[in-house]
Formats: structure tokens, sequence, C-alpha cells
């Protein structure tokens, strides 16, 4: 090879190495641009699907909640009172498609994403002090303790009346907490379920952009622990109202 072929040699291989690397250049920008593509789409469904867990948490799951326990309530007033208005939970029209689309479907769907966050996430010490970061951590514990409660709360009366095992009454009840074990277990779970609840609440208005600076954060921190109290007293009168 004389001395002419090997420079135009040089001259084609530093081309091609130059279009090369212009090739793969493109090709990098061209995944970094579809990766921060997809991050954001996943950024956005993750933002969406926490927006919609914290809303369904309030309505209709949460109102579902208060109803539930103003109807337990009326065992306070004895066995007839509490017949009466579960009667006429149970007579309400369209009551299988009320039961499934506004209080199982959400409920469901909240309990499943809130354990995938309980799972996931962890406690920000940079934004939140130390108080409302084991605020957070109970939130994940009560939300498993919740879950657990509620599905067999359901399942020993909603299912077992569907199956035609039971009549969902006073005495039903009565006979559950006859057992010092199911007592122990409605009195920490109903606990945890409106701990749960109300301190949802707080999360609820910071997502939702309802508290924005500390002094409101900590003025909703008075109110849900005060809703917290208040249900709870309900609900545990509702409980020893079955026991006496």
């Amino acid at each position: 090879m004389n001395e002419g072929e090997k420079v135009l040699f040089l001259f084609f291989l530093r081309v091609g190495k130059a279009l090369y690397c212009l090739k793969m250049s493109k090709m990098y920008t061209y995944l970094l641009l579809e990766g921060g593509k997809r991050h954001t789409m996943a950024a956005n469904r993750e933002f969406f699907y926490r927006r919609l867990h914290s809303l369904l948490g309030v309505i209709p799951v949460g109102l579902f909640l208060i109803q539930h326990l103003v109807v337990n309530h009326f065992a306070t007033r004895g066995p007839e009172a509490f017949n009466n208005a579960a009667h006429f939970m149970e007579s309400l029209p369209f009551r299988v498609v009320l039961e499934l689309f506004i209080i199982f479907i959400p409920l469901y769907f909240h309990a499943i994403y809130g354990v995938y966050i309980a799972f996931t996430s962890k406690n920000n010490v940079s934004s939140y002090g130390y108080f409302r970061n084991w605020m957070f951590y109970l939130q994940r514990i009560s939300g498993i303790i919740t879950l657990i409660f509620v599905t067999w709360h359901v399942w020993e009366t909603r299912i077992q009346y569907a199956l035609g095992n039971v009549e969902v009454n006073y005495d039903l009840m009565a006979g559950i907490l006859d057992n010092p074990f199911m007592l122990w277990f409605y009195i920490i779970g109903v606990v945890s379920t409106t701990f749960h609840f109300a301190n949802g609440l707080w999360s609820f208005c910071v997502s939702w952009g309802i508290t924005m600076n500390p002094q409101s954060q900590r003025i909703a921190t008075y109110v849900t622990m005060l809703i917290f109290v208040a249900l709870t007293i309900v609900g545990l009168r509702a409980i020893f109202a079955f026991v006496s």
C-alpha cells in the first residue's frame, strides 16, 4: 500500500468512526429521552394512584365507617333498636350494587394499594418531624391491622349472611363477642380502624393541598385526633353494649 492509499484509508477509517460515534450518540440520546418519558409516565401514574387512594379513604370508605359505627351504636339502646337499624340498612334499594361499588371495591383498592405503600414507603425526616414520622409509621401498622379486622368482620357477617348461614342482628354480634379472644380482637380492630381513618384525614388534607403550612397542619393534627377519640368512643360503646 503506497502513501496515498494509506492516507485515503485513514481518512475513511476516521469518517467511519465519526459516523459510528454520531449514531451511538443519537441512540443514547433516544434511550435517555425514552427513559425519561417512561419515568415521567410512571411518576404520573404513581401520583394518580396515591391521590385516588387518599380520596377513597375518605369518600366513600370513611363515610361508610362513620355510618357503620352509628348503626352499631344503636346497640346501646337495646337489641330492638339495633335490629331495627340493621333491618333498615338491609332494606335499602339496590343494596348489593351499593355495597359492591360504593363500599367493597373502593375499600379493597384502598386496602391493597395501602399495603403496597406500607411496604415501599420510607419515613421522611427531612420534611416532617419526629412526631409526624411516628404517626406515619403507626398509619402503616394500623392499616395492616384494619385490613385483617375488616376482612374477618365481613367474612363472619356479610358473607355468612349471603350464604344463608346467619342473620345479621343483635344476637349474632353478641354471640361473636361472647368469646374473650374475639372481644379483644374487635376492640383492637375498632381502635385501629378509627385511628387509621382519623390520621388518614390529616394525610388527605396535605395531599389535596388543604393544609399547606405548618400552622394549618398542626391544627389539622388536633382536629383529626379529636375525631379519632370521638369515633373510638362510639365504636367501643357499641362493642360493650353487645357484651352487656
